[in-house]
């Protein structure tokens, strides 16, 4: 098994284990992974997903360039076919993109050592990162005359300024953890032996919160991130009255006048 998936205390963790190739992504695991995610999305116990690779050399490096190399398919016939088919004939990439899944409870990027290329853009589609400080970030695709096909170009626009993602994109140049921390790409970064034990209490954090208001702030931002600003409002306002009523904000209040913790039951 190239993916690993447990889930605890709400929290499902999902763990790429590839150590003789750095994690790398090759069609099967893409697919187990994809899988795993689908499994913690469609669990309502889960309220929180860590997304991590297994050892402490990398992350993961992206695609498996030994497996993922052109097919006999020309690109225009497979560019119009759904995901699967796509993916069979060559357009691996699209199983990169989590998008597709529409997963909105939170996922947790927990990166130990190599975070490169098609890792860097599974990691910039985490809604948070940390990292161990053995980690290095870095999109080299250029070095091998290929450029980021999934989000890299435009997600580390916004992770990070537009400056160092330009010399990043154009030179394949790495950066260290401490470094990334400092331009806000990850938030927090620890030493390797603490990494999980701080990204199960990020996510325990967050899933001890009411689920369907997390939910419902993650499915806010991607959905008015590029939208008008008076258009976003009301869709804030719609939001929120659809959560005005919900037995877990009712509950969250009693709990705060009664000064006891809520049970939240995400209804």
């Amino acid at each position: 098994m190239t993916v690993h998936y447990s889930a605890s205390n709400h929290v499902a963790t999902v763990t790429l284990d590839r150590p003789e190739a750095l994690n790398a992504l090759d069609r099967d695991s893409l697919n187990a992974l994809r899988a795993a995610l689908a499994q913690a999305r469609d669990d309502d116990d889960v309220r929180a997903i860590v997304l991590t690779g297994a050892g402490r050399k990398s992350f993961c490096v992206g695609a498996d360039l030994k497996n993922t190399l052109p097919p006999s398919t020309s690109f225009g016939s497979s560019f119009v076919r759904p995901i699967d088919r796509a993916a069979a004939e060559g357009i691996y990439v699209r199983l990169m993109e989590l998008s597709t899944l529409r997963i909105f409870k939170p996922i947790i990027g927990a990166i130990n050592g190599y975070c490169l290329g098609g890792g860097l853009e599974l990691a910039l589609q985490c809604d948070l990162r940390i990292a161990s400080s053995n980690a290095m970030f870095g999109l080299p695709e250029v070095v091998v005359a290929s450029i980021p096909a999934v989000c890299g170009i435009q997600a580390l626009q916004k992770a990070v300024p537009s400056a160092l993602a330009m010399k990043m994109l154009l030179t394949g140049c790495k950066i260290d953890a401490a470094y990334a921390e400092r331009v806000g790409l990850i938030t927090d970064v620890v030493e390797p032996d603490a990494l999980m034990d701080k990204a199960l209490e990020l996510a325990g954090t967050i899933a001890s919160n009411g689920p369907l208001a997390v939910q419902m702030i993650k499915k806010i931002v991607e959905t008015s991130s590029n939208v008008p600003l008076a258009q976003a409002f009301e869709f804030t306002e719609l939001a929120w009255g659809a959560m005005r009523d919900s037995e877990d904000r009712v509950e969250g209040r009693k709990a705060f006048v009664e000064k006891r913790k809520p049970q939240f039951k995400g209804r």
